[in-house]
């Protein structure tokens, strides 16, 4: 892979990701209902929609995608992909549902089954936060998008937060989630919470708004492979709940483990 590829397709995703966001605003301001996947998720038209937008930019680049709306191609194919786009094209359709601001576009690129590139937008904010391999971590507003210079560019953190921010789903919570908690409530003392929906979480990381996130219920690895990209860029890590390893994308069963998103080094 040429050390500039990144560089050279982030201007596609980029404007994948506005453009999918607002169509998805389009949708949202109006009456819209929604139908049922067969795993009992909720799907919109402005699924839809942003998929159709997303998928037609990004395959321009001549690289794969894995979208929750798309169809999968088989492992025994995907497993030979050394490149391929993990794209969730409206990450929280329950809170878009519901109306309530939190739901965001989820843009990965993974190389072999690590996350090098990640973008989220807040479609309500009008914010992307972009970061990978070769490409610091900023946010910025979808006007800025082709302007650089005019972006906020994020550092590692070297601190957290006190109290501890504890950053948590707004509608998935777990008996392990508060075992967890607990054992951070003995280290650090004090700690706040934060509970969002959808990926605007690591969004809310990645700015320092929150020092961890664990997360012990199902997800896919579209709704969190560009938020470990972002994280990762800045410093961070995200492992799996139980053996601290670092998770791997692309694989045969596309569900994600249980993880914890750490911040900072001095949290892992």
């Amino acid at each position: 892979m040429k050390n500039n590829l990144v560089a050279e397709i982030l201007p596609v995703a980029l404007n994948a990701a506005v453009e999918a966001s607002e169509a998805i605003m389009e949708i949202y301001v109006q009456d819209f209902t929604a139908s049922w996947k067969e795993d009992g998720s909720p799907v919109t038209i402005a699924d839809l929609r942003s998929n159709d937008i997303l998928v037609s930019y990004l395959e321009s680049t001549g690289i794969p995608v894995i979208s929750e709306e798309g169809e999968k191609e088989a492992f025994s194919a995907r497993k030979n992909y050394e490149l391929v786009w993990c794209v969730d094209p409206l990450d929280g359709t329950k809170e878009f549902l519901k109306k309530n601001d939190e739901f965001a576009i989820c843009i990965a690129l993974i190389r072999n089954q690590k996350p090098i590139l990640g973008i989220i937008t807040s479609p309500v904010q009008r914010r992307v936060v972009v970061g990978g391999i070769d490409v610091p971590p900023a946010i910025f507003r979808f006007e800025e998008v082709e302007f650089p210079l005019k972006w906020q560019y994020l550092l590692p953190r070297d601190h957290v937060n006190v109290p501890l921010v504890i950053a948590g789903s707004r509608s998935h919570q777990s008996g392990t989630e508060l075992k967890f908690t607990n054992r951070l409530k003995d280290e650090f003392g004090e700690v706040q919470f934060l509970r969002k929906g959808s990926a605007l979480k690591f969004m809310d990381l990645a700015l320092g708004k929150a020092d961890v996130y664990p997360r012990f219920a199902p997800t896919m690895e579209w709704d969190i492979a560009a938020g470990q990209a972002i994280i990762e860029a800045l410093g961070g890590t995200v492992v799996h709940a139980e053996t601290q390893e670092q998770l791997r994308y692309n694989k045969e069963n596309l569900y994600n483990p249980y993880f914890v998103v750490y911040t900072a080094p001095m949290l892992s």
